[in-house]
């Protein structure tokens, strides 16, 4: 679990781990006490009376020779992110992870992963993404605010997935026409045919402000053409539907960012 999340705590692994219905809690914290005594996993901070846990370099080798997992060669083990304060973040994150899919889809979750187009400086980090692969996608992206961006700042991160769908290159022989495909689409999600979905989690205040910062952000990303859909943290453990504040549209897209000029 550590090696898909990156950090957790023992009430979230629990919750994985142990049968509906039951504690496992001293389970765990036993089992995590052990794994420290073998140098496999550490905890670096708390979030209120709770320990927060992740793998170290050498835990995450170990999982890495089992075979368990797909290869995550860049993936840090989290301790950074919890020393410098973002440990309540990624428990946030865990816990959408958690919420979307449980236990059945735990392996196919990573997090941190880089988004960038080097030509024009555009690079974002998505929180969580999740291989689920259907006729037209290959995965969904998560991102999570937990309370602690300014709603403008929020809304950029949003508009920035679209800059990124909205990237053309050129691709051509020299001596030939040649022609423009989307970034996205020849460079990183190569088996889809359409942008994949932007689910945004909202979390870390109470829930009618929860549901204020929703209504804000779907006005504020008014328009957009990436298919973006938007839930509080309270309402995903719940069960309760998405919000869409956004729908694919690659022709908008196209006429929204200028073509690349070829040779």
């Amino acid at each position: 679990m550590l090696g898909c999340v990156r950090i957790a705590t023992v009430r979230q692994m629990a919750s994985v781990i142990t049968a509906e219905e039951s504690d496992g809690r001293s389970y765990v914290r036993r089992a995590m006490v052990e794994l420290a005594e073998l140098g496999l996993a550490e905890t670096n901070g708390k979030h209120g009376k709770d320990k927060i846990w992740n793998l170290t370099v050498a835990g995450q080798k170990a999982l890495a020779d089992g075979n368990e997992l797909p290869p995550r060669p860049k993936a840090g083990t989290g301790a950074k992110a919890v020393k410098a304060g973002f440990g309540p973040h990624g428990l946030a994150v865990t816990d959408t992870i958690l919420a979307y899919g449980g236990r059945r889809l735990l392996t196919d979750w990573q997090v941190e992963v880089n988004h960038a187009i080097k030509e024009t400086g555009l690079s974002f980090n998505t929180d969580a993404v999740l291989a689920w692969p259907t006729k037209t996608s290959e995965v969904r992206l998560f991102e999570l605010d937990n309370g602690t961006m300014s709603q403008a700042r929020l809304a950029k991160e949003v508009w920035d997935y679209e800059r990124y769908a909205g990237h053309r290159v050129w691709e051509g022989a020299r001596g030939t026409i040649g022609g423009t495909f989307p970034f996205w689409q020849r460079h990183r999600y190569t088996r889809s045919q359409t942008f994949p979905r932007l689910h945004v989690v909202l979390a870390g205040k109470e829930e009618h402000l929860l549901d204020n910062r929703l209504q804000a952000l779907a006005d504020d990303v008014k328009g957009i053409a990436v298919a973006v859909w938007v839930n509080t943290l309270p309402r995903l453990q719940r069960g309760e539907p998405w919000y869409e504040i956004g729908v694919d549209d690659p022709d908008r897209r196209r006429r929204r960012y200028p073509e690349p000029v070829g040779r």
